[in-house]
């Protein structure tokens, strides 16, 4: 068995260590995730901790159908949606759960991610504000391709579509990019938007 098929055993069982591990593993990348998305620190922190509460609770349902990884990418994707849906509506409260101390919302800040460092630079910001300007259909599917690198099976499982449908939305969801960007007079972005990750095109 697998360090991390163990880890999610034990985590099953109740092993609040064992998770702990798991969250260790996965954190910074469900961070960029959500910071990809909301294009806020605190926002993308709140929906890390939430991701992390929201999984931990359903833990003993967990069966492995997908991946771990897979599983919680879909957790935090459908808290990024919730956000986007909401941000405008209504103030957006800080506390995830009632009662629990500030510092408990804190994500550990290591090193900086090479997400965090492209969010200061005006690739990053030109990106962003793109994504903002894109279907919610075609966000996911780059949030998930090209900030988080999930490959083509893992996005199908994570949205519940074939491969073939993946490689289709991601192909539409780079040209519309491209298309805004060149729109905004970043020719240079453009072509620097034309495969972020560096790998193939859908």
């Amino acid at each position: 068995m697998s360090e991390e098929k163990t880890l999610l055993s034990r985590a099953r069982r109740g092993e609040m260590a064992a998770f702990e591990e798991l969250v260790t593993r996965y954190e910074k990348r469900v961070y960029a995730l959500a910071l990809r998305s909301t294009g806020v620190p605190e926002d993308a922190a709140d929906i890390t901790q939430e991701a992390f509460l929201r999984a931990w609770r359903a833990m003993d349902s967990f069966r492995g159908d997908s991946g771990f990884s897979t599983w919680l990418f879909r957790i935090t994707m459908n808290l990024c949606v919730d956000h986007a849906r909401h941000k405008n509506a209504a103030p957006q409260t800080q506390s995830l759960t009632e009662g629990e101390d500030e510092h408990e919302r804190a994500i550990p800040d290591a090193a900086p991610t090479p997400e965090q460092h492209l969010e200061n630079t005006e690739l990053g910001r030109e990106l962003t504000a793109a994504l903002d300007l894109v279907s919610e259909e075609h966000r996911r599917i780059v949030l998930l391709r090209d900030v988080s690198g999930l490959s083509y099976t893992e996005i199908a499982e994570a949205l519940e579509i074939s491969e073939g449908t993946v490689k289709s939305r991601l192909s539409r969801a780079r040209l519309a990019l491209r298309e805004i960007l060149i729109k905004r007079g970043n020719l240079l972005l453009h072509a620097s938007s034309k495969n972020p990750k560096g790998g193939e095109e859908a």
